[in-house]
């Protein structure tokens, strides 16, 4: 089949690939080219034990908090907080126990897919080079919050996590040395993997898809719909009709969702990071600061601090402080890091209220697929949304479940 994909970050290019090796004819279309939005600045993590929604139960008695605290892990913005307010509702729906449970179960079977789906990816593909498997520390300040994290863990468990506690500031030591004293308690998950660097790897499965016939041009799509045998493709000099379309176009999928009658609640969790240079800091492994929602990982020969969440949508221009306030807690936490030279990024990450992603059909026609949505979990879940949206464009029955996944489903 000819098929069309509309964006080329980690989903748009891994869909590609995937279809490419399947053995049909496969174009990517991006307004600015490989890995040039959210993928490129992500953490570079394949975070396969983040099964927790972020609507959880009880959730929505901190909101008020988030709107008096702009620099604090999770906030939005008071003037935008009248446009987020649907969506806001949507994800308190979700935040319900019942709905809770069924996102996580979903959630959780998503990742179990996504990290076998990763292991055929790098076998396949050769891309073992390019992954560290170097396991992940998640921080807790004293016993209180650490005995606070335990349903959490209780639930990793429960989905297949392999993980071990570590109850003293010299016990993190030995897996990572560095650490203040202040953070008495930890959770490692030996599993972890990252790639080495977010937009080496999609440029890697890039330079793969090319290899097997698939073109990558740089072209804005204006338009994409039903047409007499297949899709019909609007973008200038690339305006034509394919036998199949994904759109997976991250936080940009909502217009031309639209159109074709789906009108996703799909909003931004706008992610801020710094990236240090070589010699910035010895780390060993992925360090995640649970309380205070930011990571410090490798990226190449450096390191990248960055996370927490701001709901602020595409339009609004960057609050660089938030990328400034999380490097002084890093500094704080990792006495020993040189925060000099750093080059500030702030990304778009496409937001559902439930946690879960768009994998799906369009409304209007099965001929267009959907695959976007994934929030801060868009590299994690990659391979395994590929795989699904590859099935999905065949006609197959996915490996999993999809129905939790239908854009139909608010």
């Amino acid at each position: 089949m000819k098929i069309a994909i509309i964006g080329a970050g980690v989903i748009g290019v891994s869909a590609g690939l995937q279809l490419a090796a399947r053995g049909h004819s496969v174009s990517i279309f991006d307004r600015e080219g490989v890995a040039s939005a959210t993928s490129q600045g992500n953490a570079g993590a394949f975070a396969f034990t983040d099964v927790i929604p972020l609507a959880t139960p009880g959730v929505m008695g901190k909101a008020p908090k988030w709107l008096l605290d702009p620099l604090g892990p999770l906030s939005i913005p008071p003037a935008y907080a009248l446009n987020i307010a649907p969506w806001l509702l949507r994800f308190w729906r979700a935040s319900r126990p019942d709905r809770y449970a069924a996102s996580l179960a979903a959630q959780s079977a998503l990742m179990q897919l996504s990290s076998a789906a990763l292991e055929r990816l790098a076998k396949d593909h050769a891309m073992e080079p390019f992954l560290r498997r170097e396991g992940q520390l998640q921080l807790y300040e004293g016993a209180a919050q650490f005995d606070a994290s335990q349903p959490e863990w209780r639930e990793r468990e429960r989905h297949g996590v392999r993980f071990h506690f570590l109850k003293s500031p010299a016990e993190i030591a030995e897996i990572q040395p560095g650490i203040a004293p202040r953070f008495t308690h930890a959770g490692f998950t030996p599993d972890w993997t990252n790639v080495t660097d977010p937009k080496q790897w999609v440029e890697e499965l890039a330079d793969r898809f090319r290899a097997l016939g698939g073109r990558i041009e740089i072209v804005p799509i204006r338009a994409v719909k039903p047409a007499a045998g297949g899709v019909w493709i609007e973008g200038g000099r690339v305006d034509g009709i394919y036998d199949r379309a994904v759109i997976a176009s991250g936080a940009w999928s909502k217009a031309l969702t639209r159109e074709l009658g789906d009108a996703v609640p799909l909003e931004t969790e706008r992610g801020y990071n710094t990236t240090l240079p070589a010699g910035a800091f010895d780390l060993k492994t992925h360090v995640t600061f649970s309380s205070h929602a930011f990571v410090v990982s490798r990226i190449g020969d450096g390191v990248r601090v960055g996370g927490a969440v701001e709901l602020g949508g595409l339009k609004r221009p960057p609050n660089m402080k938030r990328a400034e306030f999380l490097l002084q807690k890093a500094k704080a936490f990792l006495p020993g890091l040189r925060t000099e030279g750093g080059v500030q990024w702030m990304g778009f990450r496409p937001s559902m209220p439930d946690s879960l992603p768009v994998i799906s059909p369009s409304s209007a026609t099965p001929h267009i697929v959907y695959a976007f949505g994934h929030g801060h979990l868009g590299l994690t879940q990659s391979a395994g949304t590929a795989e699904l949206a590859a099935d999905l464009v065949e006609g197959k029955a996915p490996a999993i479940d999809a129905k939790p996944f239908r854009a139909q489903r608010f």
